[in-house]
């Protein structure tokens, strides 16, 4: 049976930035951790960055991620909206890549599909789902919940992409 892999998905905001780290070994997942890091809205910008950056320093170093998966942004109801969580959405990157980290990229409708079964699920749906697929977890938050789906769709897509780059490097070879 193949080892073990970590993978570390992140919910990226501004205000609260969500985290979950799951297991996978063969299709078995299994939940490791989760939670939210939270800005103080009082804060200049430069330091809420400095907030998550600190925030997801520590989750990798507490828990040793093998890959990353961050979802991307969706249209925001205005330009500044859209303009911090980009913001936001460089840190996770920027952390998880300075830590070694291969970092892969969803959709937000792109993970509901992949978790729920539809691209327009809620999070009420969302959260259900990956308890049932995580036995045992309770994500802290919608999203911690948000970041333990991202990141079991990095588990379902991300690693069969993996494979199948694996498969093809094999072939070539040969």
């Amino acid at each position: 049976m193949p080892a073990s892999q970590r993978y570390l998905g992140i919910d990226p905001g501004l205000t609260a930035t969500g985290w979950g780290v799951i297991g996978i070994k063969g299709s078995k997942l299994t939940h490791i951790a989760n939670g939210t890091i939270v800005s103080n809205a009082r804060s200049c910008l430069a330091d809420r960055l400095v907030e998550i950056e600190a925030g997801l320093v520590q989750v990798l170093a507490a828990y040793a991620p093998d890959a990353a998966a961050v979802e991307q942004a969706f249209v925001a109801r205005d330009a500044s909206a859209a303009l911090k969580l980009g913001q936001a959405r460089a840190i996770a990157l920027l952390v998880a890549a300075r830590g070694g980290l291969a970092v892969a990229e969803y959709a937000p409708n792109h993970v509901k599909k992949s978790v729920v079964g539809a691209g327009h699920a809620d999070k009420a749906q969302i959260r259900l789902m990956v308890e049932m697929l995580l036995p045992g977890s309770k994500a802290g938050s919608e999203h911690a919940a948000d970041a333990l789906a991202i990141a079991i769709t990095h588990a379902h897509s991300g690693a069969a992409n993996e494979r199948v780059a694996a498969a093809v490097a094999r072939a070539g070879a040969g």
